[in-house]
């Protein structure tokens, strides 16, 4: 059982790619993402998506957002969830599953645990990494407009980056450019714990991920950066002319219409209703004694990291990543799910296993889990309110009453297994530590 309470910079990796370990919060709240062996994008052609032209092709029924899934299914997702739940280090969950033939959720424990508030659909959690498919989307579209190629260098948008000259953007969105993650600093993570809740600017952060670079000659290696997916939204920015949040809402929020989906800004505040969001990064923080972080600022993990949402908009945003449909042409999805390294790996801003596409978020308090299977049309959000992993994990900080008999997991992606497995293809994430 892990001592609890870690400071290190791997705890502070506010979104984590496809697995629930490779980046924890801060450590998972502010490292959205840590260095993972998921994907070598070194390697030469896709195998996870067995049939792209199929998945953008694929058009949605009118049962699935209209119907709920017949009763037997249906239930036996809920004793899955039920069954890892009760294993998972969190207050309560949230959960969605959408396919061709319907849809179902369900909330499960405490939204708030001192005041006894149950967890509800609908309740608003900070979803951490899933930020960076959004915003390598934002990317894509400008790509699809001939606005920016995924051949630029990122010294043509953003100055004083090493081996600027030779980074392309498409090395920064698959996390294979060499550039150090900001929330890897033991000193960034030591001031970010010291005063969670300050207020961080991208610039500050890029300062720091630039300070500790290059990792690696660019394309020869694979590190999962949060800096890479800021300098993203720098890019953004400086060619739409927009703030991030502009063109977020534009583009994706409002064409989608997720409402319930917000960009927080430098406010750490969040849209009731809410879940209280509890972790163990805290100083602080004892096995025995999470620490409520709900209002500690989420601004430094900026557009690798930010974003708040809730289980109807994360199961619609969940699809449109997976097919394109309403956000991207046939071609540049395409190109997005063949940019998988591997049989299971990091892509362009979102990773894949055994065919389910998505990410994993960690940000302190919080856990999210959101991937589509590109085989069977079906989507799966999963929202925690704690980043607190359990198991046999040796590096992770875990509860006192932590079950050791179990594999180690971050508690979103535990249930996220759980029901995978009901549907017919298990969701395999890396291992956690």
């Amino acid at each position: 059982m892990s001592s609890g309470g870690s400071t290190s910079s791997s705890a502070i990796s506010a979104a984590s790619p496809s697995s629930s370990a490779a980046g924890s919060t801060a450590s998972s709240a502010t490292t959205s993402g840590a260095a993972t062996s998921s994907g070598r994008a070194t390697s030469p052609a896709s195998t996870c998506v067995t049939d792209p032209a199929a998945v953008v092709a694929r058009q949605p029924t009118a049962q699935s957002t209209t119907a709920d899934l017949p009763a037997d299914l249906a239930g036996r997702l809920d004793a899955a969830a039920q069954q890892a739940f009760a294993l998972a280090a969190a207050p309560g969950a949230i959960i969605g599953v959408r396919t061709p033939q319907g849809t179902w959720t369900a909330a499960y424990g405490l939204a708030d645990p001192a005041a006894g508030t149950p967890m509800a659909v609908g309740m608003h959690t900070r979803i951490a990494s899933l930020t960076k498919m959004y915003t390598g989307t934002l990317l894509l579209q400008l790509v699809q407009e001939g606005k920016v190629s995924l051949d630029d260098t990122i010294g043509e948008y953003v100055p004083g980056i090493p081996n600027g000259d030779r980074i392309t953007l498409r090395q920064i969105g698959d996390m294979t450019s060499g550039i150090a993650s900001y929330t890897a600093s033991e000193t960034f993570v030591q001031q970010f714990l010291s005063d969670p809740a300050a207020v961080h600017t991208p610039d500050e952060l890029l300062a720091i991920g630039v300070a500790g670079s290059p990792l690696f000659e660019p394309g020869t290696g694979f590190n999962y950066s949060n800096t890479n997916t800021v300098l993203l939204g720098m890019v953004i920015e400086k060619v739409t002319g927009q703030d991030i949040a502009t063109v977020l809402q534009e583009r994706i929020l409002t064409p989608l219409h997720l409402d319930e989906t917000t960009w927080p800004g430098d406010s750490a505040a969040i849209p009731e209703p809410y879940a209280r969001g509890f972790t163990l990064l805290a100083p602080t923080a004892t096995p025995d004694a999470p620490v409520d972080s709900t209002d500690w600022n989420p601004s430094w993990g900026w557009t690798a990291g930010e974003l708040i949402s809730t289980t109807p908009d994360l199961l619609t945003m969940g699809r449109a990543l997976g097919t394109g449909q309403g956000m991207l042409d046939p071609a540049t999805q395409t190109l997005r799910l063949t940019s998988f390294p591997g049989a299971s790996g990091y892509g362009f801003q979102m990773g894949c296993g055994n065919g389910w596409v998505g990410h994993t978020g960690d940000i302190a308090g919080y856990n999210t889990s959101l991937f589509y299977d590109t085989a069977t049309d079906t989507t799966v959000s999963v929202q925690t309110n704690s980043d607190i992993s359990s198991g046999d994990c040796a590096v992770s900080p875990t509860l006192q009453d932590n079950p050791s008999d179990v594999v180690c997991a971050a508690p979103a992606v535990r249930i996220l297994v759980a029901l995978t497995g009901v549907l017919g293809r298990t969701y395999e994430p890396p291992p956690a530590r």
